[in-house]
């Protein structure tokens, strides 16, 4: 029997490699900036800071694939007007999607209202359920 979870950690490892080699075709001198930008995502965790339901809520509307879309179609919308904003906003929606690929294959997923560690993935770390 597949185990959906697996399936879809290999699917975002896959896409985590997809988009840095994206980043490298598309911005040789500035690819790195895929990786670097990589924790500032992390920053939406501290609504977890208020309460677990609103730590949840910033992470999740941070860490899904619809900014970086948005970010992407943007940027080709403006690349004829303004080269300097659609690169921004191309390595932009690249870095999110990195890092979103990136939590996935380790099986950080979306979080439910209560508690960090419970994703749409499973548990995660400590409460972990064992086997």
């Amino acid at each position: 029997m597949t185990n959906p979870e697996r399936v879809q950690r290999i699917e975002n490892g896959l896409l985590a490699v997809l988009v840095l080699v994206m980043a490298v075709v598309i911005y040789p001198e500035w690819w790195w900036v895929t990786l670097a930008a990589f924790l500032l995502f992390d920053l939406s965790a501290l609504g977890y800071v208020r309460s677990a339901a609103m730590g949840a809520a910033l992470y999740n509307s941070v860490h899904n694939y619809a900014w970086p879309a948005v970010v992407a179609a943007v940027g080709l919308l403006v690349q004829g007007s303004a080269p300097v904003l659609a690169t921004v906003c191309g390595l932009t929606a690249l870095a999110g999607a990195f890092h979103v690929a990136i939590d996935r294959a380790l099986g950080y997923g979306l979080k439910l209202p209560d508690a960090f560690t419970h994703t749409h993935l499973g548990w995660i770390g400590r409460d972990r359920p064992r086997a």
